[in-house]
Formats: structure tokens, C-alpha cells, sequence
């Protein structure tokens, strides 16, 4: 798994999110719960993954939708 994008920004993982499903890359946001632990003061941003082998796929889908 890489990442591909960080954020405290719940929409924004959202939209992320469903950007990258509908060009069929699977997702999987990890630190939402020390996110939510920490007060959500944005000292831990949450982390946006994918397989390693869609990371190149993912990461050209995110810069040509201005998001990386």
C-alpha cells in the first residue's frame, strides 16, 4: 500500500475517494481513529492508500484533477 493523498479534510478524503472507485482503484483511509482521538486538531492527518500496483495509475488521475 502507498499513499496517495493526506488530509484532515472528511469531504475531501470523500471525494478522493470516489474519484479514484470510479476509475476502478480500491482506497483505504488509515488514521481516522488517532485523527479522531487527537481532538481533530490536525495534528494527525489521515492517509488516503492504494495497492502498490495502482499507486502510478492513481497518483496520474489525482494530478491531472488538480488534487495532487
Amino acid at each position: 500500500m502507498r499513499v496517495v493523498a493526506t488530509s484532515n479534510d472528511p469531504v475531501r478524503l470523500s471525494f478522493l475517494k470516489v474519484l479514484l472507485a470510479d476509475a476502478g482503484i480500491v482506497t483505504i483511509v488509515l488514521d481516522s481513529h488517532a485523527s479522531i482521538m487527537d481532538g481533530s486538531i490536525g495534528a494527525i492527518q489521515r492517509r488516503l492508500m492504494v495497492a502498490e500496483d495502482d499507486f502510478a495509475r492513481a497518483t496520474k488521475l489525482l494530478r491531472d484533477c488538480g488534487e495532487c
